[in-house]
């Protein structure tokens, strides 16, 4: 793609604004989203993506448009699985309703932050190094089959509860840690002492997730386009709109039981055309001479895109017809929800609802 430096800058501008001022929506006025509300936000930023998607149709042909839709959905369904681990967090650290927005928010922009910086590395070197999409595709390959695993122990073992890393009790052992919440301060003093409040450490914990979650996230992105402006925009939409993403779905996350199988068939198809395309471009010695494997196939981006839409769709009907089976509707596990999370979020002072 020949962009001109303006683009990108008008890029940069419009999406910081956007993050901008959710941050500041969050900061300013501290709640626990409604359904209603989570739906329109969630539907504006999708909506968005999908315009901007159109627009790379138009400007730029079918193939970065089709690279843009795939590399969107692809990081969509994965921020999807990522909200399960943020939802384990909130709910292992208590955090009040009022404060997860704020908490996900710092997620988000945590996750900006280090998706940028990867995106950065990854582009110099791929464009240097062919072997880095053999890389690539081992770590798509493992983690396709680290989803298996997990799906298969969720089937043994039932519901998951949120386990410390040892970042996270190493953190904990350095540091004071108050019993409670204090409003929305990070920072407090109990008899003269200062603490840490649970907060920060929730802060602190998603934070920490996200540089895994990037390990998996970028590898994907790239294995569908190498064009770093599609891999940025791509990535930034998909994690625009997560915060919403997370009250509107937060009922359907322990429901969607055939995500982390549909996760494992699209990182493994995405894994799989990483090797190939490493294998096409070969430059390593000890593999057919150091030369390139030329009868190695070119996968077009309408396929990979067809397969991605085509098994989160099946992930969708299969998941709706399990609910149909079960006996119960949107509204009900909305309900349910709704009280789970007032019954593990405490009242906390100093926030207003």
């Amino acid at each position: 793609m020949d962009l001109p430096p303006w683009a990108w800058a008008l890029t940069m501008v419009v999406l910081a604004s956007v993050v901008v001022l959710d941050l500041a929506m969050a900061i300013r006025n501290p709640h626990k989203l409604s359904t209603k509300e989570a739906a329109s936000w969630a539907g504006v930023y999708i909506g968005a993506a999908l315009v901007f998607g159109v627009i790379m149709f138009v400007t730029q042909g079918a193939t970065y448009g089709g690279q843009f839709y795939a590399g969107y959905l692809t990081e969509l369904a994965l921020s999807v699985d990522n909200l399960f681990v943020f939802l384990l967090i909130i709910q292992g650290f208590r955090v009040p309703a009022v404060l997860q927005s704020r908490v996900l928010l710092v997620g988000i922009v945590l996750s900006i932050i280090l998706r940028g910086g990867f995106i950065a590395v990854g582009s110099v070197l791929i464009a240097k190094f062919s072997w880095v999409f053999l890389i690539f595709g081992a770590i798509l390959i493992w983690t396709a089959i680290g989803q298996l695993r997990e799906n298969a122990h969720e089937g043994e073992e039932g519901e998951e509860h949120y386990e410390k890393s040892r970042f996270m009790k190493f953190a904990e052992s350095k540091m004071r840690v108050s019993a409670d919440y204090h409003g929305s301060k990070l920072f407090t003093r109990i008899d003269g002492v200062k603490f840490v409040t649970p907060l920060l450490l929730a802060m602190i914990a998603i934070g920490s997730t996200d540089i895994l979650f990037a390990l998996d996230s970028i590898p994907a992105i790239f294995g569908l386009t190498q064009e770093p402006y599609l891999v940025f925009t791509a990535t930034i939409f998909a994690l625009m709109g997560l915060r919403q993403l997370y009250f509107l779905l937060a009922a359907m996350l322990k429901s969607l039981k055939y995500l982390h199988l549909g996760l494992a068939a699209i990182l493994g198809w995405i894994g799989v055309k990483l090797v190939m395309n490493g294998l096409a471009e070969n430059q390593l010695p000890f593999i057919n001479g150091g030369h390139h494997i030329e009868w190695m196939p070119h996968i077009p981006t309408t396929i990979s895109l067809g397969i991605i839409a085509g098994v989160l769709a099946a992930v969708v009907l299969a998941n709706w017809i399990l609910l149909r089976r079960q006996g119960k509707s949107f509204n009900e596990l909305f309900a349910e929800s709704e009280a789970e999370m007032a019954a593990t979020s405490p009242a906390v002072a100093g926030v207003e609802k």
